[in-house]
């Protein structure tokens, strides 16, 4: 079990309204590689995005859900994306929750800035994969952020995930493997600081 009082945090974003879907068994499992390598994690799945308004800037209060969302990156290290491809692009739950980050825009560390950032996305088919994942590339520059050097684009169409947080193809389970050490071995690089794994 990681201390969470002196780990430091991984942030996971992803999944879909209506159940647990691909998108988020395929974070959890970049999320548990963090916690491997000494990080502790928390996931924000498709309930709780599904929990968060439509963004308002103008809006001069916010819920507790937004709050607790906006707080848990601001205390993060690292974050993990994941998103379905809908229409060639991120879902819109997952941009929502991602628009509430203009919420930090006058911190001391705006948006996402110089954290490393892993980045998922699944479809049913290898076309809307690519687009999804540069979407998400373009969006985290957006916000600061740095994009990991490997992403994993997941056709759902071929691999399936299980309850039991596995894959039917052993690669992928690697892949998001090596989404969530990238990000843990990024971050004390991001901080300045070493961190002891």
């Amino acid at each position: 079990m990681v201390d969470s009082a002196s780990s430091p945090l991984v942030v996971g974003i992803g999944g879909t309204i209506g159940g647990v879907s691909s998108t988020e068994r395929a974070l959890r499992i970049a999320l548990d590689a963090a916690e491997r390598e000494g990080f502790r994690t928390r996931m924000f799945g498709g309930a709780d995005m599904a929990r968060l308004p439509l963004y308002d800037p103008r809006a001069t209060q916010r819920t507790a859900d937004e709050e607790a969302f906006v707080d848990a990156v601001r205390q993060a290290s690292a974050v993990i994306i994941a998103s379905p491809g809908y229409h060639g692009s991120i879902s819109g739950v997952v941009k929502n929750a991602l628009d509430l980050l203009e919420e930090t825009a006058r911190d001391a560390r705006p948006y996402l800035a110089d954290m490393p950032v892993g980045l998922i996305a699944t479809a049913y088919g290898w076309q809307a994969t690519g687009s999804t994942i540069a979407a998400l590339r373009s969006i985290v520059h957006a916000l600061r952020g740095w994009p990991t050097p490997f992403a994993a684009a997941i056709n759902t169409q071929v691999t399936k995930f299980d309850a039991e947080g596995g894959a039917s193809d052993p690669a992928v389970v690697e892949q998001l493997g090596l989404i969530g050490r990238q990000v843990a071995r990024f971050a004390p690089l991001a901080a300045g600081e070493a961190v002891g794994m």
